[in-house]
């Protein structure tokens, strides 16, 4: 027999009331200390899970044990992707309406599979994407084709399966694609998702064709029209074109007004991937990153990363659904239901790889709610004029050049010198801990990375960055000379 006072089996209404608001409270004092906090955690590997019991619980711990240990052992670990001096990679924004939004979908609990289980999920998402399609200029024929991915790989994955379907004429879906000769074609800037998808769809990289790309890294819209010709020549099926509106080393802008024709003439998918850039077309200066659209087969972008919408949240659109929906279409009986049945509503788990979904655009929505698109313009220029800021400052320091000008809220830069100087440059800043840069490489050659954006982000945390990188020159001259031990003083 349980003793009077053990806890009951479920959280009852009143402690979840109380406890959540703990919870909020929690995320709260974290945002609002964040910026005292070092950006990169200096853990070594194996050092978090040395903390933790070796087995589970075997009696349930109140929830505010679990608070304290978010404290102790998990703060201490993280990366920080909201630190207002996180510059790394592209950004990751949340804000306080996605991450309650993202509560509330989660305290829902719905299923939306299919429009029956949910109806309210499929049509808020139909009428989000609708939204976006205005918002960020997109081709009108595109009302109608959108769908919440959780990443732009899934969304690409997605587009690759689509495109095998409508090539093989639906043979794919009975036999895979074997022996089948097709191609993809892609640059050494696009992202590795494409190369990831053709594994994953039973291409394998062997289908991969790299096209040659200018001085700025975009893609060769003749070279590629060679490629294609050599191609057919060969007895071989051109079947996708994965075009990028801004890479992720340099944001370099595949020219779809050249590709797109191209891919017309050769009856080749052309899938276009603007993950973080295509967000920036909320302002009308910038409209320019999604021209040439017109021409895609399908485009994905992502405002997990710089529309203040936590991850994970992929938008994609189609201009064909119905091929997509046909690409993966399969239907238990047990998944049966008069609503789809009578052909009015969309299922969009034949609009994905999993049949789960969650309700994605419930934060979308909030976002929305929140900010109104005036409120997302201010944030996207807000970043582009910290971007401007940074590069001001690597401007005025004849030690450092730019590599190639200021993008949206991307600055390339390297100190001048070697590139195994600018590693222990790029490692020293991190290792200081409160700035936080990533690297790439252009033709060969090492680069650091400031990438704007970050939800959190004000001037003076610009400058603070910079000053960062400025300090740790000396810091880094001590790793080349061996003293690792300086790093860590």
């Amino acid at each position: 027999m349980k003793p009077a006072d053990a806890k009951p089996p479920h959280m009852d209404h009143d402690t979840f009331r109380s406890l959540g608001h703990q919870a909020i409270d929690w995320i709260a004092d974290y945002w609002q200390r964040l910026a005292e906090r070092p950006v990169a955690p200096p853990v070594e590997p194996g050092s978090i899970r040395a903390q933790l019991p070796t087995a589970p619980p075997e009696c349930g711990e109140d929830f505010p044990v679990l608070l304290s240990d978010l404290e102790r052992i998990v703060l201490p670990g993280l990366l920080h992707w909201q630190h207002p001096r996180f510059f790394g990679y592209f950004p990751a924004n949340a804000s306080g309406p996605a991450v309650l939004a993202e509560l509330l979908s989660a305290g829902l609990g719905i299923q939306g599979m299919n429009w029956n289980t949910s109806p309210a999920c499929t049509e808020i998402e139909q009428q989000m994407l609708d939204w976006f399609v205005h918002l960020l200029g997109l081709p009108e024929h595109l009302r109608g084709g959108g769908v919440i991915q959780d990443t732009a790989s899934s969304a690409l994955l997605v587009a690759l399966l689509t495109a095998l379907h409508q090539a093989s004429a639906g043979r794919t879906r009975d036999h895979g694609t074997g022996e089948c000769g097709y191609r993809v074609y892609l640059t050494a800037e696009t992202h590795s998702a494409a190369r990831k998808a053709a594994v994953i769809t039973g291409l394998g990289l062997r289908a991969m064709c790299e096209v040659a790309t200018d001085a700025d890294g975009a893609m060769d819209a003749v070279d590629l029209e060679r490629h294609l010709r050599a191609d057919r020549a060969a007895g071989l099926t051109p079947l996708m074109v994965v075009a990028t509106r801004g890479t992720t080393s340099h944001l370099s802008f595949d020219p779809l007004e050249d590709i797109g024709p191209v891919c017309r003439r050769h009856g080749v998918w052309l899938h276009v991937d603007a993950a973080y850039a295509g967000v920036a077309a909320v302002c009308d200066e910038l409209r320019w990153v999604n021209d040439g659209v017109r021409y895609a087969d399908s485009y994905c972008t992502n405002p997990h990363k710089w529309l203040l919408t936590n991850f994970d949240c992929d938008l994609l659109w189609v201009a064909h659904p119905e091929v997509l929906v046909s690409a993966l279409s399969v239907l238990p009986e047990y998944l049966r239901n008069s609503a789809s049945e009578s052909g009015r509503v969309t299922d969009y788990r034949h609009w994905q790889v999993p049949l789960g979904r969650r309700f994605r655009a419930l934060k979308l929505w909030s976002v929305l709610h929140w900010y109104g698109a005036e409120g997302l313009r201010a944030h996207i220029r807000t970043g582009v004029r910290h971007a401007q800021l940074f590069a001001d400052l690597v401007g005025a320091d004849d030690r450092f050049t730019l590599v190639t000008p200021p993008a949206l809220g991307l600055v390339t830069f390297r100190q001048t010198g070697t590139d195994e100087e600018n590693r222990n440059l790029l490692q020293a800043i991190n290792t200081e801990g409160t700035t936080f840069l990533t690297h790439s490489e252009k033709n060969g050659t090492f680069f650091l990375r400031f990438a704007a954006g970050g939800t959190l982000t004000e001037d003076h945390h610009v400058r603070e960055a910079w000053r960062a990188v400025q300090n740790a020159i000396p810091r880094a001259q001590h790793l080349a000379g061996g003293s690792a031990d300086a790093l860590a003083e």
